[in-house]
């Protein structure tokens, strides 16, 4: 068997591997093994890619190709040294921007992937025994895939930011934004005609400055779009910008005549475009306006006013409250990942679990900065699988719960996304609360959620306010409830 033939089967066999590892990351019970099969698929990817590279350069270069090898192995041990820093070091509250960082790389390498393309067809003719139109597609293959990697670059690039506060949240507003998206979309198409058809000609630099221009208008296009989008729409934008490096990656894969790359890029591209399609649909969002940059519409001053007096409450009150309820719900957001709360969240639960309350968590789809960001954080926490439950399993039992704890949520338990057809978030889904006996808030200050919308649920009749850090009211619950067990044990 040739070293080809050996490469083609491995690859069929990564490619099984990360069919699998969507499946097994697809529930909690076996994201584990799904992990593993993920892992073990790009290990076994990346072994015969630098065996097959090895194999091609010393045919092609004989003993000249030992510097490219070395400078081959030198980017993957740099590579794995840096990933492996990084992971050790960031924060689980970090993940979503350090997650659109990774989809930016993807992006970068697809632009100097179609470059290096296009610098070959420098050095080369338009093929004379094969009909023209193969060089044609080849040249829609490189403009393509330039244009969607730069998009992918740009875009991820404004999220990171975003998402780490580096830079505003609000959307960028520029007149005519939906006039600029479109005019970019037309000039990608006019400059990759031309660049077709100037392409085979290589006596001048006529394609390379219309390949040039092309790129910049898809950097600019990337940047605008996600620019354009508020903060309020950033876990759809990071699933979103997941199926951008997907769909590069596979036009990567086309230009190096790459069969893994392919199938792996459709299958992150695909997922990723479901994944942003389900979302939209759990926060009532038009998914063609949202990746068009249309949404994400900053609330005005109006909308941050208060609407009554709200009442709080005391940690060992809380207890008290906790204490004698038989069911609790407790909803997640991105205040409890801010906190580091989930391992004294974790702790409360055991403790009303072994007084006999039932405890259930319920969680948003979007809640947090990244799909199954709430869901990943309990279960570092070894809270049990079984009782985190999505929005749709829990709503309706909702009305007959005693206490519900709103732990760093905000947006996903809104009232006004339901009653105030007039609100920013009007007709978003989310847990209805307030149809509690007892609703306990979590929350630093009378502060609006990362959308920028007022809460009415603050001012209900059966709402209660605790202030402070999450993390530290939650230990003083738990506190005062392990206190209170120790003087019955007493007695």
């Amino acid at each position: 068997m040739t070293v080809s033939a050996m490469a083609t089967a491995a690859y069929i066999v990564a490619a099984l591997l990360f069919i699998l590892s969507l499946a097994g990351l697809s529930r909690h019970e076996s994201a584990r093994q799904g992990w593993v099969y993920g892992v073990t698929g790009m290990g076994v990817a990346l072994a015969a890619t630098i065996v097959h590279v090895i194999k091609d350069g010393h045919d092609q270069a004989g003993d000249n190709s030992t510097l490219g090898i070395v400078l081959m192995f030198v980017a993957v041990l740099a590579g794995v040294v840096i990933g492996l820093w990084r992971a050790r070091i960031v924060r689980m509250t970090g993940m979503p921007e350090l997650i659109a960082l990774l989809h930016s790389f993807v992006g970068l390498a697809a632009v100097l992937i179609g470059w290096v393309g296009h610098r070959e067809g420098l050095l080369a003719r338009a093929p004379t025994e094969s009909p023209l139109s193969l060089w044609h597609i080849h040249n829609a293959e490189i403009a393509i895939g330039i244009f969607i990697g730069a998009v992918t670059f740009t875009g991820s690039i404004v999220a990171n930011l975003k998402l780490s506060a580096r830079i505003k949240g609000a959307p960028l507003m520029l007149p005519g934004k939906n006039l600029i998206n479109v005019g970019a979309l037309v000039a990608f198409a006019a400059l990759t005609v031309v660049y077709i058809v100037v392409s085979h000609d290589r006596t001048d630099g006529t394609g390379t400055l219309v390949l040039g221009l092309l790129t910049l208008v898809a950097l600019a296009l990337g940047w605008h779009l996600v620019a354009s989008i508020g903060g309020g729409d950033m876990p759809v934008v990071v699933s979103m910008l997941n199926s951008y490096s997907g769909w590069a990656a596979a036009a990567s894969g086309f230009l190096l005549d790459n069969d893994l790359l392919i199938v792996t890029g459709a299958l992150v591209g695909s997922s990723g475009a479901y994944l942003s399609y389900i979302m939209c649909k759990a926060m009532n969002r038009s998914f063609i306006s949202v990746i068009a940059g249309g949404f994400g519409i900053e609330a005005t001053a109006t909308d941050g006013g208060e609407q009554g007096e709200h009442r709080e409450i005391s940690a060992e009150e809380t207890a008290e409250l906790l204490a004698s309820a038989s069911s609790v719900v407790i909803t997640p957001g991105y205040g409890m990942a801010v906190a580091q709360a989930q391992y004294p969240v974790a702790e409360l639960t055991r403790l009303l679990r072994e007084r006999g309350v039932e405890v259930r968590f319920g969680v948003h789809p979007v809640a947090g900065r990244l799909p199954g960001h709430m869901n990943v954080l309990l279960a570092e926490a070894k809270v049990p699988y079984d009782i985190v439950l999505e929005m749709d399993e829990i709503n309706d039992d909702l009305a007959g719960t005693d206490v519900v704890l709103v732990i760093g949520a905000n947006d996903t338990v809104n009232p006004a996304a339901t009653e105030d057809p007039a609100s920013p978030i009007a007709g978003m889904p989310v847990l209805r609360v307030w149809e509690a006996k007892n609703v306990v808030v979590f929350k630093r200050s009378m502060a609006t959620g990362y959308a920028g919308v007022q809460n009415p649920l603050f001012f209900r009749e059966n709402s209660q306010m605790l202030f402070g850090d999450a993390k530290t009211r939650v230990d003083d619950i738990v506190g005062a409830l392990s206190a209170a067990r120790t003087v019955r044990a007493a007695a």
